[in-house]
């Protein structure tokens, strides 16, 4: 034992024989370690972000400089007002619809006896990629029914309620006696009973005709009555058929509906059978014949999901069906955490299901929802494939995001400058963003 120790005087410091880092480890190894990251670092984040930053001061060509012309552009050329307008829509509305289905999925699930593989349905899009959403989304907006799902499922709810007709491009042949009327047709005089009329119509391909058709026949008077036929009279001729007349090879308008019209008023009307006769009672005689517009009504064909209107909302559509659960897992790991005596006690309180989720739940996740919507605002600044992929060449100004533009004004316009000075706009509107999602995070943290 030394004599300071033995004195009682304590020993000063010790003389420390090397720096080192908080972990223990030699500052200049740790900085040897680091000095590969710094450099993939720089190369490939700092270094663009500097070019890019440099570049939007200067023309197309690189050799004349501009100062804030590029910049002005942005709040001038109307294609790029428009992406700045549709980000606008998308901040708004995808990360906030994506975080409350991710809420409500998260919420339901804990209650669902199968509620782990519902989970995993609703995520399992986060393992496809942005390229391949954009291809089944653009399949599953097609206009045709018969090709895309939201069409086809809407015509179908649609025509539910509305049938549409069998009979869309019928109109009348050569010889016809009845001539165009408000979308229909009507005889050009006046028919009365006893008296057969023929109604012949043509421009029904054969396969399009009503699969209850029958050969069409010719209708037999009856008195008191009138009575008719209409049918597709496509014969000419050939030694085989007489125009004008039901012919053993052509069928007949099953469901057409006719109208008798007398004074402008409809008196008497009927459908035609299988076989295209019809039967009109004797309120019909003096009256003219109408097919009315409702028989030539064009069938519905769903609705333009990807046209300039509906676009942009049929792509966030796309959006959430991929980031939902996203959300919902995230949130779901914050529920887990939740203390259930918080939630008991309310119940034991009185409150409901309602007012627990929405006085308790919601208030505790709240950090939880913060940070995956702020997760989500950055995601979808930077959105570009899902509009590149989904939106057709018709609608793409009208689906425009500023991602796209800068792709567009730096590769298909060739004005790099501009496209420079989008990229660090883009780069303006998330760093406060991110700003506030890593202050979140260390306030977190320190708890």
């Amino acid at each position: 034992m030394s004599s300071a120790t033995a004195a009682g005087v304590p020993p000063g410091p010790a003389t420390p024989k090397s720096r080192k880092s908080v972990t223990g480890t030699r500052r200049t190894v740790a900085a040897l370690f680091l000095l590969p990251a710094l450099v993939l670092l720089g190369a490939l984040v700092v270094y663009p972000i500097g070019y890019s930053v440099v570049r939007s001061f200067y023309n197309s060509s690189g050799d004349g400089f501009t100062g804030v012309d590029n910049y002005k552009a942005l709040f001038t050329d109307d294609g790029i007002r428009t992406a700045l307008k549709n980000n606008i829509i998308w901040v708004v509305f995808a990360p906030t619809v994506s975080t409350a289905l991710g809420l409500i999925f998260a919420v339901l699930t804990e209650r669902v006896r199968w509620g782990t593989a519902f989970k995993l349905v609703v995520f399992m899009p986060m393992a496809i990629s942005m390229l391949a959403a954009g291809i089944i989304f653009r399949l599953v907006y097609d206009q045709d029914p018969d090709k895309g799902v939201a069409n086809a499922v809407w015509v179908g709810i649609h025509d539910t309620f509305a049938q549409s007709s069998a009979f869309p491009k019928a109109h009348p042949g050569r010889q016809s006696p009845l001539e165009p009327d408000a979308g229909g047709f009507i005889t050009s005089a006046t028919v009365h009973t006893g008296q057969t009329v023929a109604l012949p119509l043509v421009g029904v391909a054969p396969d399009q005709m009503p699969d209850n058709a029958k050969k069409a026949v010719a209708a037999k008077p009856e008195p008191g009555k009138i009575t008719g036929t209409t049918w597709q009279d496509f014969t000419r001729g050939r030694g085989v058929g007489k125009l004008g007349t039901p012919d053993p090879s052509e069928l007949g308008y099953a469901g057409m509906k006719i109208e008798a019209v007398k004074d402008g008023k409809v008196v008497a009307s009927a459908k035609a059978a299988a076989d295209g006769t019809f039967t009109l009672p004797a309120d019909a005689d003096g009256a003219r014949l109408r097919l009315p517009a409702g028989n030539f009504k064009a069938p519905y064909n769903g609705v333009d999901w990807l046209g300039p209107s509906l676009v942009t909302p049929a792509i966030i559509g796309s959006y959430v069906w991929m980031w939902a659960g996203f959300a919902m897992v995230l949130i779901a790991a914050g529920l887990a955490g939740v203390p259930r005596e918080l939630l008991e006690a309310a119940r034991v309180d009185g409150a409901n299901e309602w007012q627990v989720f929405r006085k308790v739940t919601v208030p505790l996740l709240a950090p939880v929802l913060a940070v995956v919507t702020v997760t989500l605002m950055i995601n979808v600044l930077k959105v570009f494939d899902l509009v590149f992929i989904i939106a057709p060449g018709s609608s793409q100004d009208d689906a425009n995001v500023l991602a796209l533009e800068l792709y567009r004004k730096g590769f298909a316009e060739d004005q790099p400058g501009i496209a420079s000075a989008i990229a660090v706009f883009l780069l303006l509107l998330v760093i406060p963003v991110m700003w506030f999602n890593v202050r979140r995070l260390r306030r977190v943290g320190r708890r």
